[in-house]
């Protein structure tokens, strides 16, 4: 298991409440073993979402009818399409000859902290154009993520 850590003045303690509930099983004076490495910048991966997450609340789709049922409105898809918007994706086969578009992973293992200030920037441009229509500008955007995170 993958727990994350924060540095502190008395050692190491849960950065997350994940890693709290983890180690709060553990008997006092268990030994564990760890492979540490220091991750890309929390406070701003966190920034990101925030900033996802009012995209998602302010993006209304467009009303359409499929053969296969009424499509939801679904976060996790929200979130690959700005992904591959941004021009982070590889491009797969799939069984049947066809190519697909997968986004590529934002995890801490799988990102830098250069790409994803790369991803942040430009989820912002794709933002201003695809949910705001251009009626917003980058500044009053991070206004706007700067709000929601002093609330969180």
């Amino acid at each position: 298991m993958k727990i994350n850590l924060l540095k502190t003045l008395t050692g190491l303690a849960p950065a997350d409440a994940e890693a709290e509930e983890f180690l709060r099983k553990k008997k006092l004076g268990s030994v564990l073993s760890a492979e540490i490495r220091q991750v890309r910048n929390y406070a701003f991966h966190k920034k990101w979402f925030a900033l996802l997450n009012i995209g998602f609340e302010n993006w209304e789709p467009k009303d359409v009818i499929w053969s296969h049922g009424v499509p939801e409105k679904n976060f996790d898809r929200f979130r690959a399409d700005i992904i591959i918007l941004c021009g982070l994706y590889d491009s797969v086969f799939r069984l049947d000859g066809s190519v697909r578009i997968e986004p590529k992973s934002v995890s801490f293992a799988k990102m830098t902290e250069e790409t994803f200030a790369v991803l942040y920037s430009k989820t912002i441009d794709v933002l201003i154009k695809h949910v705001y229509n251009s009626n917003i500008d980058a500044e009053e955007l991070e206004r706007i993520v700067q709000k929601y995170l002093d609330f969180a």
